[in-house]
């Protein structure tokens, strides 16, 4: 059964403390990130940001990035903090000889996110449109429950936005509303890019070159393979990410697992999971065990590739 949803996000201004930055320089960092991530790097200018995804050989995702420049020669990677560490040094390990330098510049940079009425129209563009003011950068993401969101990144030390503050548990909800999932430790190397609906929303890039898994990605596509897709679902009981989720018909089997969670304002927790598109017909999930707590499936707020 699909419910709708019962509470408005707020507008406002959170600090994300969550998330991390990797800053790539030099001559060749757009060249480098274009061999290593699942969207065209080459050819991206200052206007736009990439949502990414970084694979192994598998074609199963170790991180993903919203990717943007801030100069011709810097690009800025945001992405969870638990995975930024061990990221950076995987990336660095295909660096070899191209003229590009990565590093953890989390320090250097504050991130916030707006909701609503703290964005002016400029930055209101359509999802991963940048609008830049000086030193900052304001990256338009998908939206949530209508409410239009943006990641704003600007030097530490740099003013704030002007605006109510927005609890950053409330900014966590935002993403789960929104439906796009953000790769962390306990997800680590489970899924394709697929399978969290990447391909849908500006993640990966069929037409580009050789990055690693590109084979498996692209074969999970356009053979037909893919059996996961990412679904919103509500609970009464805390999803963590990792945990899995298994359908009435099956108790030993679990169908899915929890992406990402948050608490919802108006009770419960909603979240993100990778769920096999066969349970998603009849019959009921449930959370830990085939007799664990319910969880309601919610409208995706995007249509799917496939779909379109």
């Amino acid at each position: 059964m699909i419910i709708q949803p019962m509470t408005t996000l707020p507008s406002g201004i959170a600090h994300l403390s969550h998330l991390g930055v990797i800053r790539a320089i030099g001559a060749d960092a757009a060249k480098f990130l274009h061999g290593q991530l699942t969207q065209d790097f080459a050819l991206l200018g200052q206007a736009d940001a990439r949502l990414a995804a970084f694979c192994n050989a598998k074609g199963r995702m170790q991180a993903s990035f919203i990717g943007f420049k801030r100069s011709p020669t810097e690009i800025l990677l945001i992405c969870h903090r638990d995975l930024l560490a061990a990221t950076l040094k995987r990336l660095s390990m295909f660096v070899m000889r191209a003229q590009t330098k990565l590093s953890d510049a989390t320090a250097d940079f504050a991130l916030y996110g707006l909701v609503g009425d703290v964005l002016d129209v400029a930055q209101q563009g359509a999802p991963w449109s940048i609008a830049t003011d000086g030193d900052a950068s304001t990256i338009a993401l998908y939206p949530a429950d209508g409410q239009p969101r943006a990641l704003y990144v600007v030097p530490a030390g740099h003013p704030a936005p002007v605006g109510p503050v927005l609890m950053e548990t409330l900014w966590l909800w935002s993403e789960v509303r929104s439906g796009i999932a953000t790769v962390s430790t306990p997800i680590f190397e489970a899924l394709v890019p697929q399978m969290l609906n990447y391909e849908s929303v500006g993640g990966v890039n069929f037409k580009k070159g050789c990055y690693p898994g590109q084979e498996v990605v692209a074969r999970s596509q356009f053979r037909g393979t893919l059996k996961r897709r990412a679904a919103i679902v509500h609970a009464d009981a805390l999803p963590v990410a990792g945990q899995e989720v298994f359908h009435s018909a099956d108790a030993e089997q679990p169908c899915g697992v929890v992406v990402q969670a948050a608490s919802a304002p108006g009770g419960g927790w909603d979240a993100i999971i990778s769920l096999q598109i066969a349970a998603m017909q009849e019959g009921s999930l449930h959370l830990g065990t085939a007799n664990g707590p319910t969880l309601a499936l919610l409208p995706l707020p995007y249509a799917l590739l496939a779909d379109i």
